[in-house]
């Protein structure tokens, strides 16, 4: 158990995450994550998609009690706090700023330092929480709601896009399709779920052909609206009688068109240690057949637990440590961007 017994050796960090519509704080001594806890909000379910003013009103209403919680189970007073890390972007506008608000309010008052991460690059560095050992370089499948990237990790602080999507991301193209299909919204781990019993080879759906690393699922993503439209219209139950096929030939589409590039990136590259994150790292397909190909391509991989899949402040908290062992702080004039040119 972490007491308040100050050892100078120690870096004890505060970590806040507000990009979107999860409420998150962390607390880490050296690279052990002491406390990881979130706040959702369900009221977006209710509109098939994340309401911006809504969730900046949840986050103000959560963000007091989930620091005081985070400090709680990590056991720790503010005044034992090293630094304050906070998400910077990208993500929406309205909740960026009410994590960076606060963090830059506690950092003033406990006359701390300030420390700017990239939500993304928190993402893809999740994976040193438990496997600090990883060797760098390593290449990870960075896959979200909004986000789909193949990221070259060359080290905490220097990392290379070598491909990305050119329109929906891969979990933006799994809730399209659940709404396509009629379920609630967040739409992918429905897909996941009803997919287990279905026959994933039972539908075929084209990906998009683009060259190189990049990915494209707007093709995709009509050729399923067509199709599922076409069968409608020939039996207006064709949904609910097949819906664990349709589901299952959905999500191992995406997913195989992911590993196929994930694979193409590790032969150009050379590189045998791959990791993914990011919200999408949690499907179940996903994880299946990135432990096929590892042993078909001789890969060691590294696959996140799931707290540290989903938007989390244990992430930032992560990237936050290396930052400041860098001495890479901020001061109060940062700003909050809703996107970032990596």
């Amino acid at each position: 158990m972490h007491t308040n017994a100050k050892n100078v050796q120690n870096i004890t960090l505060l970590a806040i995450e507000s990009s979107c519509d999860d409420t998150a704080a962390s607390v880490i001594c050296n690279s052990k994550i002491l406390s990881n806890i979130i706040a959702s909000q369900d009221i977006h379910q209710n509109y098939g998609g994340v309401i911006p003013e809504l969730a900046s009103r949840a986050h103000q209403k959560n963000i007091v009690p989930i620091v005081d919680m985070a400090l709680k189970q990590a056991n720790i007073s503010l005044d034992l706090i090293d630094g304050i890390a906070f998400t910077q972007g990208p993500g929406l506008l309205g909740s960026l700023l009410v994590g960076s608000s606060f963090a830059k309010g506690l950092a003033l008052a406990l006359n701390k330092p300030l420390i700017a991460v990239n939500h993304l690059e928190a993402h893809v560095l999740s994976h040193l929480i438990d496997s600090p050992e990883i060797p760098f370089p390593y290449l990870c499948l960075l896959v979200s709601g909004g986000h789909t990237e193949i990221v070259k990790v060359n080290s905490p602080s220097s990392m290379e896009i070598l491909g990305r999507t050119l329109d929906d991301a891969a979990g933006e193209a799994f809730d399209k399709v659940a709404k396509i299909l009629g379920l609630p919204y967040p739409g992918g781990p429905l897909i996941d779920k009803y997919a287990k019993g279905g026959n994933p080879l039972c539908y075929s759906f084209s990906t998009g052909k683009v060259p190189n690393l990049d990915f494209s699922f707007s093709g995709f993503k009509t050729a399923v609206l067509y199709f599922i439209r076409d069968a409608l219209k020939k039996d207006a139950t064709f949904i609910e009688n097949n819906l664990s096929n349709i589901c299952a030939s959905v999500q191992h589409t995406i997913v195989s068109y992911l590993v196929s590039k994930l694979k193409q990136a590790a032969l150009q590259t050379n590189i045998k240690h791959i990791a993914i994150a990011g919200g999408v790292s949690a499907n179940s397909e996903l994880r299946t057949q990135l432990s096929t190909m590892a042993i078909s391509e001789l890969w060691t991989t590294y696959i996140p637990k799931l707290e540290y899949c989903t938007d989390n402040a244990a992430m930032i908290a992560i990237a936050g440590y290396y930052k400041y062992l860098e001495k890479n702080t901020v001061d109060l004039s940062v700003g909050t961007f809703a996107s970032f040119n990596r």
